[in-house]
Formats: structure tokens, C-alpha cells, sequence
């Protein structure tokens, strides 16, 4: 049976998939809780991979993907749902990935967040880092975060993404979302603009390059409350990749604006649940008290991750504390905290208790 692109997305949503893949010489393929699985048995043929995915590109969409080899955008499919898609060039043939966006944004409290996240909700300015792996959920935090704040604050938020993926309606906060690409050429330029927008509240989908860290930080040390991803997998590599962008003579400066523009830092992870009934989310806060604030100006970023552990009163914990949780409550088997965790020997199995045989001679 030849499908078209609209059931190979509908399948995907059937089955509760999160990626729709579709690749030269093989089925196409649907990520559900991490794992990939094929949908048909056969392998799809490189032209017919091709017309699937040109089907859903306007005429500019396809003249920047025969420009650029690689593009990123929105699809919006009537009665299946919305899509982010990114076509690329594998081998010289073209092949796609397809990512569901669920439009019904999860409540912050459904997600298993700590209670910190929540804090970050109603701070007033700083700069609001959420981390993680491709696939992590950082999308959907941070879409819960702003629905959030625009339920409960009255004010501006302007968020900057590419593209633009869960859809906002206004409440009590006046949404203004900016697509790179068709609302703006880039997300340095539109950052500066956002700035003279009269924005309470800035969303940077992604910071992915250096003019983009450090007008972020800018906007974050005059008032703004400044929320971005990132991919980095916890705390202190979150930090170091922010000063590592810049060049050596200006890592300085960028160090001491971070150490006090720093709202907090939010490192997730999704985990096979032990009973193999999709994943759960361990996470690792950083919420930046004196101490910490001290390191990142010293740039000691070693001692960070201990601070964390004593820091639990202002909302800190790390990765190793969560899976701690998790795993105590048996959501979780010892092999996947040993995977995750950042101490792997808290996690191993105690050695066998000897036994005690009594002796003949007694």
C-alpha cells in the first residue's frame, strides 16, 4: 500500500510517536519513547523519500533547501496536528525528520519538575537557561513556562524561534511569537529588536551563537526576564559552554555578567520508566545563591555540583539527587541511574553479604 505524507504523519500520532524519520533505502521509521520503529516493511526509494517531502514545501521553502542543502520549518497538517520539520541532504539524497508538536501545553506540574522551575516563573529578570540532549523536552518546558507566565503576569513577552512550534493564545500577558526566517533574519538582529519592543519577558528558542549569548545576557542584566535553551547536558557544561563561545580576552566580562545576570539553570532528561511504560524526567536545578555566584565569577566551576548538593534550600539539586528519587521509588531500574547519573558507584549493586557457616570445631 503507497502512503502519503499526511498518513505517514498520522500514523506517527497514532501511534504515539514523537519523530516521524524518513531516509533513502529504508522504511520510514517513528521514534516512540526513544526507540525507533519501522512503520511498513519496505524500504522507501530515494525519489519516492524525495516527493513525500516536497509535498510539504511551498515554492520559497523549496528554492532555500536547493540554496542551502538543509531547512528548518512548521508544518501544519488539518486533522492530524502541527509539525516541526528539518529537511537535509544524506548522501546526496534528500531525507527529512518530522517532530510532533502536541498543541495542548502541559500544565508545569504534570511534567515532574521541582519546585524551582516554578520559581523561575516569577522572577522579574535574569537569565533562565533550560538544558538538555535532542528529544529531552526542553521544547515543552519551555512552552509550559510561558503559558504559565502569561496566565498569571500582565506584561509583554516576545519569543524568537525557528520555527515557530506550540502556539500561544494571549491572556493575561500579550504574546508576540517571531518566526527567523519570515518575521526576522536572524536571532541576534531580532533580539535587538525585541529589546526596543517594550518586552517584560524574552524567549530565545535557541542560543546558538555568540552575538545571540550576548545580547541575551545584556537584555537579562537590564530587567528582562530572558528564558533560552540550550543542549548541554547539566549545570557546569551549561556554564562553560556560554564563556567557552567567547574569545579568550573577552571571557572576563562575559563571566561577570553571567555570575550576576544568572537566573538559573535547568537540566532535564527523559528516562525508560522501569516498567516500560514511556519515560520519566529526572532533572538538575541550579539556582544561583552567593556561593555559586562566587564560582562562576572564579570561574571554579568543580565546585559547583557540590554546592548544589548542600544548596537544596534555595531550590538547588542535581542530577544524581533526582535519580536518586526516581530510582527509590522504583520508577526507574539501576542500570538506566547508573547510565544517567554523574556518580556511577552510588548506584551499584552492594556486594553479596558472605555467609556465616558455623565451624566444626566449635
Amino acid at each position: 500500500m503507497t502512503r502519503d505524507i499526511t498518513e505517514y504523519l498520522s500514523e506517527t500520532v497514532l501511534r504515539g510517536g514523537s519523530d516521524l524519520h524518513l531516509s533513502a533505502w529504508a522504511p520510514a521509521c517513528v521514534r516512540i519513547n526513544g526507540a525507533i520503529q519501522p512503520i511498513d516493511e519496505l524500504p522507501l526509494e530515494p525519489d519516492r523519500v524525495r516527493d513525500l517531502i516536497l509535498d510539504t514545501l511551498t515554492e520559497s521553502q523549496r528554492a532555500t533547501l536547493e540554496q542551502q542543502f538543509e531547512l528548518d520549518y512548521a508544518l501544519q497538517v488539518e486533522g492530524v496536528g502541527r509539525f516541526r520539520g528539518n529537511v537535509h541532504m544524506a548522501r546526496g539524497h534528500v531525507e527529512a525528520a518530522f517532530r510532533f508538536i502536541r498543541q495542548d501545553i502541559p500544565e508545569l506540574e504534570t511534567l515532574g519538575h521541582h519546585l524551582a522551575a516554578h520559581h523561575f516563573c516569577n522572577l522579574r529578570g535574569g537569565l533562565v537557561l533550560i538544558t538538555g540532549i535532542t528529544g529531552s523536552g526542553k521544547s515543552t518546558t519551555l512552552a509550559s513556562m510561558v503559558k504559565r507566565i502569561a496566565d498569571s503576569h500582565s506584561g509583554v513577552i516576545i519569543t524568537l524561534e525557528d520555527p515557530i512550534e506550540f502556539i500561544f493564545q494571549h491572556s493575561s500577558s500579550l504574546i508576540k511569537q517571531r518566526e527567523i526566517g519570515s518575521d526576522s533574519h536572524s536571532f541576534p538582529g531580532a533580539l535587538r529588536q525585541a529589546l526596543r519592543q517594550d518586552p517584560d519577558v524574552i524567549v530565545v528558542a535557541e542560543m546558538r551563537d555568540l552575538d545571540t549569548i550576548r545580547i541575551a545576557l545584556t537584555a537579562a542584566e537590564t530587567g528582562h526576564l530572558v528564558l533560552a535553551t540550550l543542549h548541554t547536558p547539566d549545570a557546569p557544561q551549561t556554564i562553560d559552554r556560554l564563556v567557552d563561545v567567547f574569545p579568550a580576552d573577552q571571557q572576563p566580562q562575559i563571566i561577570a555578567q553571567l555570575s550576576s545576570a544568572l537566573g538559573g539553570i535547568l537540566c532535564q532528561r527523559l528516562i525508560p520508566r522501569a516498567d516500560g511504560q514511556g519515560r520519566v524526567l529526572a532533572s538538575e536545578v541550579l539556582v544561583p545563591n552567593h556561593a555559586i555566584r562566587n564560582c562562576i565569577r572564579e570561574r571554579k566551576l568543580e565546585q559547583i555540583v557540590g554546592l548544589m548538593e548542600i544548596g537544596h534550600r534555595d531550590g538547588n539539586r542535581t542530577i544524581d539527587q533526582s535519580i536518586a528519587t526516581l530510582f527509590d521509588a522504583h520508577l526507574i531500574t539501576r542500570e538506566e541511574a547508573i547510565f544517567h547519573c554523574r556518580e556511577p558507584k552510588s548506584f551499584e549493586a552492594p556486594p553479596p553479604t558472605p555467609r556465616k557457616t558455623k565451624s566444626i570445631w566449635t
